[in-house]
């Protein structure tokens, strides 16, 4: 009996690591304060793992102008520092920061650093993954939320910002209003 209830407890303090939706999963900006994605409801997003010190950190290029291309359009680039792959993002998020804007003049949403797989990974990874989804490979992973905060689509790390079938998907899900 007492085993059957701390199974029921370990399941529900599990699902409730889980958001039920993107928009539901605390996170913190890059300054640190607690914010959710809740104020892009009814837009796309394109979530991103990224990283500076990374071979791919040059997708920051792709990423902001894809942002600037389809922001009035209603697309949101969130961008999640992640130090996971390779120790590819050490800085303090001030740093991150100043990185972004700096060498890539990023003005597309920067958030906290969070961790994207294995036990301490963030609930809005566990909800973009979803339950028994395959790990972020590096950084750079992308997932395109629909305007309804459900995933429409995953993108691996060596597809750029601006492939033809990442471009696609974007337009399409601008589209369905």
């Amino acid at each position: 009996m007492k085993l059957t209830a701390l199974l029921a407890t370990l399941m529900l303090t599990a699902s409730a690591l889980t958001a039920a939706s993107v928009y539901d999963a605390p996170v913190k900006d890059i300054k640190g304060k607690d914010t959710s994605l809740k104020a892009f409801s009814g837009k796309v997003i394109l979530v991103v793992n990224v990283a500076s010190k990374c071979g791919l950190t040059p997708q920051y290029n792709g990423l902001e102008a894809t942002y600037k291309k389809y922001q009035a359009q209603g697309l949101v680039v969130a961008g999640f520092p992640c130090n996971q792959f390779g120790k590819q993002e050490p800085g303090t998020n001030e740093e991150i920061l100043s990185f972004c804007s700096t060498k890539f003049n990023v003005t597309f949403p920067m958030f906290d650093k969070l961790e994207v797989n294995g036990a301490n990974r963030h609930p809005l990874y566990k909800t973009l993954i979803g339950e028994g989804g395959k790990d972020i490979g590096w950084n750079f992973g992308k997932f395109l939320v629909g305007r309804d905060g459900k995933v429409i689509a995953r993108f691996e790390p060596s597809t750029a910002p601006d492939a033809p079938q990442v471009v696609k998907a974007i337009e399409a899900a601008l589209a369905a209003k």
